[in-house]
This record gives C-alpha cells, sequence and structure tokens, in this order.
C-alpha cells in the first residue's frame, strides 16, 4: 500500500521540520485535505513550501504556502 508524505522546505528548498508533524496517508485525497487544514500553521511555524510524495515519487512540488495566503 502507498504511503503519502509532505516534505517542507524554505523557499530555498532547505527541508525544515514542521510546525505540526504530519502522520502517513493512505491516500492522495488525505495528505491534501491535512495540508489544507495545518498550512496556515505550517507557514508560521517556518516552512515556506511543500512537495507531495507517494512512496519515494514525488507527485508535484513546490507549491508555496505563501500563495494559499495571498488566494
Amino acid at each position: 500500500m502507498a504511503a503519502w508524505t509532505w516534505r517542507f522546505e524554505k523557499a530555498d528548498g532547505t527541508e525544515v521540520q514542521p510546525a505540526v508533524e504530519p502522520e502517513e496517508f493512505t491516500t492522495q485525497g488525505d495528505a491534501e485535505s491535512w495540508i489544507g487544514e495545518y498550512w496556515k500553521d505550517l507557514l508560521a511555524g517556518g516552512a515556506d513550501q511543500v512537495h507531495l510524495f507517494e512512496d519515494t515519487t514525488k507527485i508535484y512540488g513546490p507549491m508555496s504556502l505563501k500563495e494559499a495566503q495571498e488566494a
């Protein structure tokens, strides 16, 4: 079974520890729902962008958390 995970980064691509520790998600939808709920806390905690992975395969990213704030 695939595991969906997020990678949290500064704007320059440096990996950072998230302010809210995510679980391992079993579906892309669960992972995206979680980021939709916690992106403000993650941004406030120092993460500027995220990447979504299915196991070791990058699905998309970087996705700016700051753009979500402006939307």
